[in-house]
């Protein structure tokens, strides 16, 4: 792939299951126990390492970059030292595992494969080769990619049930082992030649891959062309140092677990003769690093119209299929992608019809699936059920650019750095490029805990889970976001910004449909100009607003909202930026951040919401020379309460303000929580309420103040304990 960079150009910002697969959430924001709606149809069940059986050290969650906690699935995962294992029952009937695991930079081992108590004689080849990797050029990037997968067929097959562990014995010293989960499998055995097929063997390949099989491949793919016919590839290892001219004819494996070409350059084309059919082998490469001049991908290029990609296994290539030139009704389907440096597939330009789905991506190191409009447009092509775990340094699914795209009914979960779930972008990292035009559709998606920090942008800035950007230019293009299920979004749900910082408006997007099902700070983060209308999208536990709406370098984006929307009602005060919230507030929150306030009066510009705002500079001030004033904080539910901290500017003097508290749950009635007293600040005061209460509406009531003639405060923050 070619550099993609992320500049800093924020400086100055204002301030579960996968076919089984538990993919449970941290506590603030559970997501369901099983979500299948969308993404692939697997071959596989995954089980996390943190919910089996285990005498190891559970790390996680954690959302911290650069961790392996943050980088596992889940954002959790088990290491093991000397004598620990983890141990799983096996899903279902089972043959093969795949295991993602992470050991020391520089180290390379085995690890301690058990079945049913019974040791296996191979054990699980692990090595650090292919992670740790640092890529300085792109900014706000660290050393990740810390995980890698290694497979293993058992020798034997078992029923749901059976006890399958992985332990560090004597002879293992690799560690400490990581591991984030693992794949059962039941694979079927190695398929039979075709009739009338011609077998690289035939030509002289090596299965044993001491011989390099470039020249043998393309003697029987010459040989199969002019008949439109198959080349057999057996089962084996075949080493492949060259690349391959594929048009025209079927490439077939006897299945993705027996028939391997080691190579990280296959084919490279710059317009394939098209009617190409790439089937059931696995191409695994020796990329250990991020090369960006480089073209260390298994298609480079074009592979021409009408081609298939379908039953492959990539792995520790750049980029699985980079793809540029003329690959009309291209379709890549039922693939598996593993461990690249860069994107899983990238649509580099031209793209017609391109059908990409039902593919699984895990580990990507940047975009996992991508469409770049880099010289000439995207159009009418399609990522459709796909299900990406971890990309660890994007997006899981990126639009830059392009003509009536479509991403629908895929799931994503956990993304990391400089990424969120979704981006539909007008970033054109080069020219010439084609912004978004016509209509661009993101419909039924389920993306679990993506979004994440963005630290090139000014103060550490995040990414929604769904993100539209005007980033070099506005968004013009129709974009309808439609019934997609935002699930524990560790920041935003959904995010209008332009990224270059210019306030270029993001406009004509429709949100009709859907859930958001836990957010850390809000349903919808708006951050320049434009217009967006929403309907029909109900959220829960959102952690401090339902809007942001701040435009930057200024302005505000015209949010409309439709019918049959709940859960997001309220708007953030100001444009400071906060952390996230806890949507369910737990004790050691603030449950009053970015909660409404009101108060009985107001000098000039001295709002009562700037006493929920973040900002210890900004206060209220009640109307001068009468007494009482009260401030009320609404905090959405009723919640326990035990201690309010009360906060003055740094810079005031000292002074005591008398101060009641009261609560209420229908904000009609309210009964005294502590009694009236002064309350010294210098500048701030803690009160500790004789006992919990159980309130939604809090209540200050101010009746003196040494310093002034008004109720004054800054900050308002309250704690459960």
């Amino acid at each position: 792939m070619h550099a993609r960079p992320h500049p800093l150009r924020w400086a100055a910002l204002a301030a579960v299951a996968i076919t089984g697969a538990g993919l449970t959430a941290p506590p603030v924001h559970a997501a369901p126990a099983a979500i299948q709606a969308a993404g692939a149809a697997l071959p596989f069940t995954i089980l996390e390492a943190e919910n089996a059986t285990t005498n190891g050290s559970k790390i996680g969650p954690s959302y911290a970059q650069g961790t392996l906690a943050a980088e596992a699935s889940n954002r959790q995962a088990v290491t093991l030292n000397g004598g620990q294992y983890v141990e799983f029952s096996a899903p279902g009937t089972t043959n093969a595992i795949n295991v993602a695991y992470s050991i020391p930079d520089g180290r390379t081992g085995t690890l301690a494969v058990y079945v049913n108590g019974q040791k296996l004689s191979q054990p699980l080849a692990v090595t650090a080769k292919y992670s740790y990797v640092d890529t300085g050029w792109i900014a706000g990037s660290r050393t990740h990619k810390l995980y890698d997968h290694s497979r293993l067929l058992l020798g034997q097959t078992v029923n749901a049930g059976a006890k399958i562990k992985l332990q560090v014995d004597g002879e293992n010293t690799a560690g400490p082992y990581t591991i984030d989960d693992v794949e059962f499998e039941n694979v079927a055995g190695p398929a039979g030649q075709p009739g009338g097929s011609i077998s690289i063997t035939d030509r002289g390949a090596d299965p044993n891959g001491n011989n390099d099989s470039t020249g043998a491949i393309q003697s029987a793919i010459d040989s199969a062309r002019g008949a439109g016919g198959t080349v057999w590839i057996p089962a084996g290892r075949f080493r492949v140092g060259g690349t391959i001219n594929p048009d025209g004819v079927t490439l077939r494996g006897a299945g993705r677990w027996y028939s391997t070409l080691l190579s990280h350059h296959l084919i490279d084309r710059p317009n394939g003769g098209g009617n190409v059919r790439l089937q059931d082998f696995a191409v695994i490469g020796e990329v250990t690093e991020r090369n960006d001049q480089s073209p260390d991908n298994f298609v480079n290029g074009s592979l021409g119209p009408n081609s298939v990609v379908s039953g492959l296994w990539l792995q520790h290539l750049k980029v699985g299929l980079w793809l540029t030139g003329n690959n009309d009704n291209l379709i890549v389907e039922n693939n598996r992608f593993y461990d690249m440096t860069a994107d899983g597939l990238n649509l580099n330009g031209t793209a017609l019809n391109v059908q990409v789905r039902n593919n699984y991506l895990r580990n990507q190191g940047d975009d996992a699936l991508a469409a770049w409009s880099l010289h000439a447009a995207n159009r009418s092509s399609t990522f459709a059920n796909n299900t990406i775990v971890q990309p660890n340094l994007a997006n899981g699914i990126a639009i830059y650019g392009g003509t009536d795209m479509t991403v629908r009914d895929n799931l994503i979960s956990d993304t990391n750095a400089l990424g969120g779930g979704i981006a539909i972008s007008n970033q054109s990292f080069g020219s010439p490029f084609f912004p978004l035009a016509g209509t661009i559709t993101v419909s039924g998606n389920t993306l679990i805990r993506t979004g994440a920090m963005n630290p090139n942008w000014g103060q550490n800035h995040p990414h929604g889970a769904i993100r539209v950007d005007a980033y070099d230019s506005p968004i013009n293009a129709q974009v309808r976001l439609l019934n997609n299920r935002l699930v524990a979004s560790p920041w935003s749900a959904y995010q209008f910004v332009d990224g270059g910082g210019a306030g270029r408006a993001v406009q004509n997007v429709t949100v009709d449909g859907g859930t958001i099902e836990g957010a850390g700070t809000f349903a919808f983060q708006a951050e320049t100009t434009g217009s967006a209308s929403v309907s029909n999208v109900v959220a829960s536990g959102i952690g401090r607003a339902g809007v942001y709406n701040c435009g930057y370098p200024s302005g505000t984006l015209n949010l409309s909202r439709g019918p049959g929307t709940s859960g997001w009602e309220t708007t953030w005060s100001g444009c400071n930026w906060v952390e996230p919230g806890n949507g369910t507030p737990t004790p050691g929150g603030n449950l009053a951040a970015g909660r409404p306030a009101t108060a009985t009066s107001t000098t000039q510009n001295y709002t009562a919401a700037n006493t929920v705002d973040g900002n210890a500079s900004s206060y209220w001030e009640s109307a001068n020379n009468a007494w009482p004033q009260s401030l009320t904080v609404d905090l959405g539910s009723n919640q326990n309460v035990k201690r309010l901290e009360l906060k003055l500017p740094a810079n005031w003097g000292s002074r005591a303000q008398t101060i009641q508290v009261l609560g209420s749950t229908d904000n009609s009635t309210f009964t005294q929580l502590a009694a009236p007293a002064a309350r010294t600040f210098a500048p701030n005061a803690t009160i500790t309420l004789p006992s919990t209460a159980n309130t939604r509406w809090v209540r200050l009531t101010f009746t003196a103040n040494t310093g002034w003639p008004a109720g004054q405060l800054s900050e308002l923050e309250i704690y459960a304990g």
